[in-house]
């Protein structure tokens, strides 16, 4: 069994080691050490990363009992200088005991537990055993976890052999495994049991902010960060304002009322378009049925069009059944595709539903509707000129 150099010293970051076994899986290839400070995948901590003989560990994964660095390359050494990538490691302490914290002040002021933990590459969530959580409860929980890392506590860890021997410990959560139990310990706030990788104090952690919060389901996920992703999201979020300071000719504090204005005037803009389009349709219904083609008594208009959309191809369509006998076959080409729109009048009796469902077939297409109206759509396996002739084919078909 392999060594485990990072429950000896977190703060180890180079180390040398015999080779036991090289070897390749699903995953790619991979060595299993006799000894490593690399951490593996576990506890909702992502693994660490450095290089192993000066080549690249891309993963860590405790596979079959076995501690596996998959490599960029193969190794064929004996012996290999391992080195953490010190950054990455540091980051994932700070969240790790971040999270042991934020979790602390959820439960014991608030009453809500953790369910589950991600450490991701760029946020920290936790799943909390509530179906609401409010801006002031947030508030709460993040004002007492800052005040817990400010006030540097150690953090302890301690082995014990079996879980009969925790009686004086106060637990957080049901022990996974009921020996060799790795205690982290916030004296007086925090018992755990865990398996991650800690900083020794909580002022390391530096800070802590909570991003957002968003129901799931029956439970409330509340993302955070930590330590230096803080000042990233800071340095991140201060473009951003900048850059909307300068295009909204706005001081910060006032940027929330120029977005509202911002987005009132396009309101207005987009209903004035709106309004504009409908009465150029009223237009272009009186010129296409002034140029309708009688077609065995019915006023028929087909027409190809290029790239206009679907929506606007409905409302004309609709606006022309209004008049009595009238057949609308309208399709629209846009890069590989085709969307047809297929209508008529309510005082005749043909079924466009059929007709448009027979021809969809022939490029792959689906859609459906009414008897009196129907949409569709479908690749571009065929010329439209071509699906046109197929339309008309069949509406013949129905008519006589």
């Amino acid at each position: 069994m392999t060594k485990k150099l990072y429950y000896d010293d977190v703060y180890q970051t180079e180390f040398s080691s015999k080779v036991i076994k090289s070897n390749h899986d699903e995953s790619g290839y991979f060595v299993v050490l006799q000894e490593t400070a690399f951490y593996p995948t576990g506890g909702g901590q992502p693994f660490d990363k450095g290089t192993l003989h000066d080549i690249n560990v891309l993963r860590v994964e405790e596979v079959d009992g076995e501690i596996r660095h998959y490599m960029e390359t193969s190794i064929n050494v004996k012996e290999v200088n391992g080195v953490i990538d010190w950054d990455r490691r540091f980051d994932h302490m700070q969240q790790h005991a971040g999270q042991h914290i934020l979790t602390a002040a959820f439960e014991d002021n608030l009453g809500y537990k953790t369910l589950s933990f991600h450490l991701g590459e760029e946020i920290c969530a936790i799943d909390l055993d509530t179906s609401s959580l409010t801006d002031e409860e947030i508030h709460i929980a993040e004002t007492l976890a800052n005040k817990i890392i400010l006030e540097n506590r150690p953090i302890l860890t301690k082995w014990v052999d079996k879980k009969e021997e925790l009686s004086g410990f106060h637990l957080r959560k049901e022990l996974a495994v009921s020996e060799d139990i790795r205690l982290v310990i916030i004296p007086e706030y925090d018992y755990n049991g865990c398996g991650g990788t800690h900083p020794r104090s909580t002022g390391e952690v530096s800070l802590l902010k909570i991003l957002t919060s968003e129901k799931q389901k029956k439970y409330t996920r509340v993302q955070f960060v930590c330590g230096g992703r803080v000042t990233r999201q800071l340095h991140q979020k201060n473009e951003v304002i900048q850059t909307l300071t300068t295009q909204l000719s706005a001081r910060q504090e006032m940027i929330p009322n120029a977005v509202l204005r911002l987005l009132h005037n396009t309101k207005e803009l987009e209903e004035q378009v709106k309004d504009l389009s409908n009465k150029l349709i009223r237009y272009e219904v009186k010129e296409r049925l002034d140029n309708a083609v009688k077609w065995n008594g019915f006023f028929l208009i087909s027409t190809i069009f290029q790239d206009r959309t679907l929506s606007e191809l409905q409302t004309l369509a609709r606006d022309l059944i209004t008049y009595p006998d009238v057949i609308v076959m309208f399709i629209t080409e846009h890069q590989e595709k085709l969307q047809l729109v297929c209508a008529r009048s309510e005082n005749t009796n043909i079924n466009v539903n059929s007709v448009l469902k027979e021809v969809l077939s022939l490029i792959n297409g689906k859609g459906g509707g009414k008897p009196f109206f129907v949409q569709g759509g479908g690749d571009r396996l065929l010329p439209p000129d071509q699906v046109m002739e197929e339309l008309m084919r069949v509406l013949t078909h129905q008519v006589l």
